[in-house]
């Protein structure tokens, strides 16, 4: 790609598509560099003290899909096949612009396709431990965050020290907090926000270059959230019901699950995927001795299905259903996410303990099973 060249297709694109290759573009020209990132274990405060924007690269459309399936199985998670399909076609302005994608081995179909990922971009991977029980996990992975802040001091010519580290960790702390203010005006009865426009503002907040700009963009959300509520705005019915959204990444699947649930007469009160509040409610702490080991315990203490035991995840969702008050639980299982499908029978077996009705959907990026999902939805909004 020399001299920040747009692809040879950028004149196929749409205008917003066009967009953000433009101004991906004028960001690398301006001297910044990109790190794409696939996984809410990458410790992103590492990529900040790196001077360096963390973008989000998760591929969340079928677009691509097809021309991924020329290289990988056709039964491997839309996620996957749809990252490294964006890759191949160059259609995605942050895989295209990115100076190196860091993955990390959480599932097997992964961790493979980052192999074949490094033939079309610099790659680095990161070993993540497969339990957060074993005494020794805590050790490995901060040896991991380690070689990840010398690989990036290599790579790319710069230093990370430890003040670095701490105002990055302060930082995004700080952007932590402001999600959770959001997050927990979903509490309200009836809630402040549709769950629609929750969800759609969390994954915007994957694409954005500068932090700082971002952070105060959803301190001031919030603020006028709370003040439109407490002037007695009421964008969610009362009569809503209140649905907790657990399982895989949500990003691919907002309008074909999230906004169905909330034209069947749901709202979407809390977010519990691995991007959502079951993530971001873990803070670093800024004040501790040694930062960068306080930012990979941070990291590893994030809960998903690649991790066994996993009982913190099951006991987190059954918390959460309970704090905000859900009258039922939809877990989305994209289509071949072996672990989130076969830890989904315990996620059943404890909302039924619960007494929280749950429904499990098993579904990919196409728009092929979308009357069928709407169906199931409206069912089981109705009978909540």
């Amino acid at each position: 790609m020399p001299d920040n060249a747009l692809p040879r297709s950028f004149e196929d694109f749409n205008e917003a598509r066009k967009l953000g290759f433009l101004a991906a573009k004028e960001y690398k020209e301006r001297g910044g560099k990109l790190a794409g990132c696939l996984c809410s274990y990458t410790p992103l405060e590492v990529i900040d003290a790196a001077g360096m924007a963390a973008i989000g690269l998760c591929g969340m459309s079928d677009e691509a899909i097809p021309d991924a399936e020329t290289v990988l199985p056709k039964n491997l998670c839309p996620l996957i096949k749809g990252t490294y399909g964006f890759a191949l076609t160059e259609k995605c302005p942050y895989t295209y612009f990115s100076d190196i994608i860091v993955g990390e081995t959480t599932c097997d179909g992964k961790k493979k396709m980052y192999e074949l990922l490094a033939d079309l971009k610099d790659v680095h991977v990161l070993h993540l431990p497969q339990s957060q029980a074993r005494s020794y996990a805590a050790d490995i992975w901060h040896e991991e965050v380690k070689l990840f802040a010398s690989e990036l001091e290599r790579r790319f010519g710069v230093r990370i020290d430890d003040g670095k580290l701490r105002d990055a960790a302060r930082l995004r702390n700080r952007y932590r907090r402001a999600l959770v203010r959001l997050y927990e005006l979903q509490r309200s009865e009836p809630p402040a926000m549709r769950g629609v426009e929750l969800m759609s503002t969390l994954l915007a907040s994957t694409f954005s270059f500068d932090v700082e700009t971002f952070v105060g963009k959803l301190e001031a959300l919030a603020d006028e959230r709370e003040r439109a509520y407490a002037a007695g705005e009421r964008p969610v019915a009362a009569t809503a019901k209140r649905i907790l959204l657990t399982g895989c990444p949500s990003g691919g699947v907002i309008n074909k699950v999230g906004k169905v649930i909330e034209e069947h007469g749901g709202v979407i009160v809390c977010l519990d995927d691995c991007s959502g509040e079951r993530a971001n409610r873990l803070l670093v702490d800024e004040d501790a001795d040694d930062i960068l080991r306080a930012i990979s315990d941070r990291y590893l203490a994030v809960n998903c299905s690649v991790m066994t035991p996993n009982d913190a995840r099951i006991d987190n969702t059954a918390a959460m259903a309970r704090a905000y008050r859900a009258d039922g639980v939809v877990e989305v299982v994209l289509q071949a996410c072996h672990t989130f499908n076969v830890e989904s029978s315990r996620v059943q077996r404890r909302m039924e303990e619960e007494g929280i009705p749950y429904l499990k959907l098993e579904t990919d990026y196409s728009a092929g099973d979308g009357g069928q999902v709407g169906t199931r939805l409206a069912a089981f909004i109705e009978m909540l």
